[in-house]
């Protein structure tokens, strides 16, 4: 099933992917009442991380940006699992991104804007939410950035 959502995407040039597969045992996304909250998402593509390392060292704040979009793709997609459809969502609550930095690296919210910019761009007014920027030592597989959202359902 896909509507006006999966449509925009398709208009940005963006595929939906695939779930993808938790790495430990979690579930890539949980429905609590009208909200769903996925586990954090790294930038995977075709299972694979297109990069690793730390933000500000081996890759530059537009890459790691770059991946932060990918990232909230993926999230989009551990929503769909749930909801069946992404026209459900009422609103992106909250996001939280967390970036993998070198010890001098101080652009975490420049980077996790990649999230942020893409649910706007996707979800228009629906996208706009309340959003931590965080940065942290080091990510699962060496990854430079990982990004989880809470989404509100309509409820049907």
């Amino acid at each position: 099933m896909s509507g006006a959502v999966e449509a925009k995407l398709t208009e940005l040039g963006l595929t939906l992917p695939a779930v993808v597969p938790p790495l430990a045992a979690y579930q890539p996304a949980v429905q609590s009442g009208p909200y769903v909250y996925t586990s954090g998402q790294l930038p995977m593509v075709d299972g694979k991380l297109p990069v690793t390392g730390k933000v500000g060292a081996e890759v530059t704040p537009e890459e790691a940006k770059e991946l932060a979009a990918i990232c909230a793709l993926n999230a989009l997609a551990a929503v769909k699992s749930i909801a069946g459809d992404l026209d459900r969502i009422a609103r992106v609550v909250k996001v939280v991104g967390f970036v993998a930095s070198a010890a001098d690296f101080t652009g975490q919210p420049g980077v996790v804007n990649g999230a942020s910019e893409l649910l706007g761009a996707v979800l228009g007014d629906k996208g706009v939410h309340a959003r931590s920027a965080v940065g942290v030592a080091v990510l699962p597989l060496d990854a430079p950035v990982e990004v989880e959202i809470q989404v509100e359902l309509v409820q049907s």
